[in-house]
């Protein structure tokens, strides 16, 4: 997509005052977009949640982000014209596209995609070079090795070989350890940074066995931190992976490692750095979800700053959360590669003075792409572009996945479970990631792969009862929506097909879900049988196709996709919620 007419005389305009070169004028155009000049003498710069885009997307922000009991209201539980009021950010403009849901369809296609990893390597030098020699760290969140088709065939080797290029320095993980641990090592070995997890241990059986490890005395599978100067001052990275992963991901694939949020170690890690380090600033790279580090950082002393991931928030300034040490930072860098944040550090001998922090998006018709990232991301593609280019259908709405409960695009892949499976009922994952496709574009197997990659893929049809599936949504519901964040494994509501039901996210457990329907209005019964279909099951392997097979079925067979039915949830008691617009239902 061309730029537009305004962004491009604000570009020639900055380009005149400033005595760049178009060139680097249009990086720095588009109403201020990416002047970032350096602030102190340390710059982080972070990304976060890739799930594997190496090319420019679309994906919408939600409009459906409940805060409940502390969090209503809170960062990050604040949607679209909540949202732009609290940071200031100005409606019909380039930041309130990329930050919010609204009239999206109409700005997307005004404003094209972003990120891509050829415009992120031109940003980041550029951010870069402004700190100067050896001023800067890029870290990564976690949730970088999977999300496509190619980090699927490839077992996320693309996406370790494209964070070399990129210069990724520092790396946490999630959807990293869905991978056999042989593979997880192996792409480790090639990874040119530092890999660092705090909360990573052996199982006590393991440690008797003598399984691999970081440190042997305590279990720490992982290395749990590094020091780095930069300005001329010490400063520790620790890395906190996503604390639930053998629950919430299938646990056989890391069956000797155990998690968890490790409050405690996290705190006697920090006094160990603080005491024997010399140091002169902590940061956690951390990959909790911005909730559970928001509380952490309440408990927690001596962190300066977390750069969190997992909840896929893009949240453009950080949050000052109050200890009894001090103060910390608490920020989200968002997803798929649309931003870039930049923490500019001043620190002095005896801590951090100041900071400035800012939230790039990275739109890819403003910034050049490096012609070297340009070329491995079309060698690690060619192989599969027969596949990933197949049109199989044509969107008849906007198809898009974020917010708490059904997207468009997910109505799709339970609709696809219904059909093609021959089902009453579908349950689908509340997975965060998955691109956006806007109205009348066709629907690629490209497409399709961006919203399922994973590897337990395989589908199931088996017979629930009524109260079964009762559990199931209450369970889910119960993660979501408790008031302790340290219970929030993040994600959101499972998604289904063919059913209605009735949420009051307010409610305890067990008492937030009621009057679930089948679409033609008839009870679910607690006693009755229902033939359900699903995917992703994290126990152990269901016997059908990988759902992408589905999916890419049932959309051949429509050709233009439309959705007559979408079973979104009615809600109670989230009236005058900021985390909600534009819902109906």
């Amino acid at each position: 997509m061309t730029i537009s007419r305004r962004d491009f005389l604000m570009a020639m305009q900055a380009a005149a005052l400033a005595g760049l070169a178009p060139k680097l004028a249009l990086a720095q155009g588009g109403e201020g977009l990416y002047d970032a000049p350096k602030f102190g003498n340390a710059r982080l710069l972070h990304l976060t949640d890739i799930h594997g885009q190496l090319l420019p997307v679309h994906f919408r922000e939600p409009n459906v982000n409940l805060g409940i009991g502390p969090s209503k209201g809170r960062v990050p539980h604040l949607v679209g014209k909540h949202f732009l009021d609290h940071f200031g950010i100005p409606a019909d403009t380039r930041r309130s596209h990329a930050f919010t849901y609204l009239n999206y369809t109409e700005t997307a296609r005004e404003y094209g995609k972003l990120g891509g990893f050829a415009h992120l390597k031109t940003l980041v030098d550029q951010l870069r070079e402004q700190a100067g020699a050896g001023n800067s760290l890029l870290l990564d969140g976690g949730d970088l090795w999977q999300g496509s088709g190619t980090a699927f065939w490839t077992q996320g080797e693309d996406m370790v070989e494209a964070s070399n290029l990129l210069g990724i320095d520092i790396l946490t993980a999630h959807w990293e350890f869905t991978y056999p641990e042989e593979q997880i090592r192996k792409n480790l070995s090639t990874f040119k940074g530092e890999f660092l997890a705090q909360n990573v241990f052996l199982s006590d059986e393991a440690m008797f066995m003598g399984a691999q490890a970081y440190d042997e005395a305590s279990g720490r599978v992982f290395k749990p931190y590094t020091i780095r100067e930069l300005g001329g001052k010490r400063v520790a990275i620790i890395g906190q992976a996503f604390p639930y992963t053998p629950i919430a991901n299938p646990s056989y694939f890391i069956p000797d490692w155990r998690m968890g949020i490790r409050e405690a170690e996290m705190q006697a890690l920090v006094n160990e750095i603080r005491e024997n380090e010399k140091v002169n600033a902590v940061v956690v790279l951390s990959h909790n979800g911005m909730d559970v580090d928001l509380k952490m950082a309440s408990r927690v002393t001596g962190i300066d700053a977390i750069l969190g991931g997992h909840t896929h928030d893009a949240v453009p300034q950080p949050t000052e959360v109050s200890n009894p040490g001090g103060k910390t930072l608490v920020s989200n860098a968002g997803t798929n590669g649309k931003y870039i944040a930049v923490l500019d550090l001043d620190i002095g001998n005896d801590g951090v003075r100041g900071y400035e922090y800012k939230l790039l998006p990275v739109f890819s018709d403003l910034i050049k792409a490096d012609p070297a990232m340009t070329s491995f991301i079309q060698e690690v593609r060619a192989p599969y572009m027969d596949k990933l280019g197949e049109k199989l259908a044509v969107a008849d709405e906007l198809l898009y996945r974020r917010g708490n409960f059904n997207g468009t695009m997910d109505q799709v892949i339970c609709d696809a479970q219904r059909k093609v499976l021959d089902a009453q009922i579908s349950l689908s994952p509340g997975f965060r990631w998955g691109t956006t496709v806007l109205p009348g574009d066709h629907i690629t197997m490209d497409d399709v792969m961006n919203a399922t990659a994973i590897t337990y893929p395989e589908t199931y049809v088996r017979e629930m009862s009524g109260a079964d599936l009762m559990l199931i949504m209450e369970d889910v519901a119960d993660n979501l929506f408790n008031k302790d964040p340290y219970y929030q494994q993040g994600g959101d509501m499972v998604r289904v097909g063919g059913m209605d039901y009735t949420c009051d996210p307010t409610a305890s457990m067990n008492n937030r879900i009621s009057d679930m329907r089948l679409d033609n209005g008839e009870q679910i019964e607690a006693t009755k049988m229902y033939k359900v279909a699903g995917w992703a099951t994290v126990n152990s392997r269901a016997p059908g196709p990988p759902i992408w097979d589905v999916v890419a079925e049932y959309l051949k067979s429509e050709k233009t996709v439309r959705i007559d039915k979408f079973n979104k949830p009615t809600l109670k008691n989230v009236a005058g919620n900021p985390g909600i617009e534009d819902y109906a239902g």
